[in-house]
């Protein structure tokens, strides 16, 4: 058990804390940590392929699927030099970093896309706008559900989008969240990926959240053959960890916990949006397993009095402003949060 006084709500981890299976197969594996991890690192591509529909040649394994974000921006901006272009990531505005960090680090240029206003939906036009101006290759970051907002993308939008695409545009689906989705419009970029749609999509995913192996560090991408080959060429030697590889493994074969673990979620997400509703606090719609919402306050302030209470929450996205990223979590520190937000209300805090 973690000893943190502090009630954890601020970076979209998942408190059920990893299943007991997994906990089992990283015990059983310890006396094998002298060899390498290849074989449980085969058997996890071919669990993940199965699942996906894919042939084992279609994923590649991640140290988190923030290295599978690394390599697809090395591979590209190298795909580029070698063809004598430039090239640059365009992302919406706010949106998970981990892209543009790695980006910035190689000297590629970034464009920042502002979401759309009240709705924080994606700027298509502006989105299309920014690579049409630009001689070279450009690669989209999208993240969907997108953090911090919660929030999917009209499925038809982006796919008539992504189809449509000329061959030096390509499309860096994060779906670390979508296990949660539970709109029935959304399609995932795996299935285009299936449909032969675009040659140019990479799908990565992650075993940080619903499966709760975030310090595992296991995460993945699905793309076509020769995407897959390409991006491979910058990915470190047997990164997945046997700890990792082996807990991943028991967790995909783990549906009560699975289950579990969305349903968690799903009832920690109706109790807090009863209560902004009640509090009259606007939020948007989640679907992923944290949830922005409005404080009508100074966020700054509003994170220091949570922690003042025991609570850590997440912290503002400009250029969204007056909203507040909060993880759903256990029943238990649900209760805690609304309580205090609660409290924070009869003070005219919120």
């Amino acid at each position: 058990m973690h000893t943190n006084k502090f009630l954890e709500l601020n970076a979209n981890e998942n408190a059920l804390g990893m299943s007991d299976s997994a906990r089992l197969a990283i015990v059983n594996a310890l006396d094998r940590g002298f060899r390498y991890p290849d074989n449980p690192r085969a058997a996890l591509i071919t669990k993940i392929a199965e699942i996906n529909g894919v042939p084992d040649n279609q994923v590649s394994l991640g140290n988190g699927s923030s290295e599978n974000i690394r390599a697809v921006v090395q591979m590209l901006q190298n795909q580029a030099l070698k063809e004598g272009k430039k090239f640059q990531l365009v992302v919406p505005d706010p949106t998970f970093s981990c892209a543009e960090v790695y980006a910035n680090s190689i000297g590629a240029s970034v464009v920042k896309v502002p979401l759309t206003a009240e709705s924080y939906d994606l700027d298509f036009q502006n989105l299309q706008k920014a690579a049409d101006e630009f001689d070279g290759v450009s690669l989209f970051y999208l993240c969907n559900p997108n953090n911090p907002t919660a929030t999917i993308t009209s499925t038809t939008t982006l796919k008539k989008w992504v189809e449509s695409a000329p061959e030096n545009h390509y499309f860096l689906l994060d779906e670390a969240y979508s296990e949660y989705v539970t709109d029935p419009s959304f399609e995932s970029g795996v299935e285009w990926v299936k449909q032969q749609l675009s040659k140019n999509i990479i799908v990565v995913r992650t075993f940080s959240k619903l499966h709760a192996l975030a310090g595992m560090r296991v995460g993945y991408a699905i793309a076509n053959p020769q995407a897959i080959e390409a991006v491979e060429t910058f990915m470190s030697v047997d990164n997945t960890n046997l700890s990792g590889a082996v807990a991943a493994l028991a967790t995909l074969n783990d549906k009560a916990f699975l289950e579990l673990s969305l349903r968690t979620t799903n009832q920690s997400r109706q109790r807090i949006e009863a209560t902004l509703n009640e509090l009259g606090l606007r939020y948007l719609p989640s679907q992923t397993n944290f949830i922005l919402h409005e404080i009508k306050g100074d966020v700054k302030t509003y994170i220091d009095r949570m922690r003042d209470n025991g609570i850590l929450v997440g912290r503002e996205f400009p250029p969204i402003t007056g909203f507040s990223r909060l993880t759903l979590s256990t029943f238990d520190e649900m209760t805690v949060f609304i309580k205090v937000l609660k409290s924070f209300r009869q003070k005219g805090w919120v």
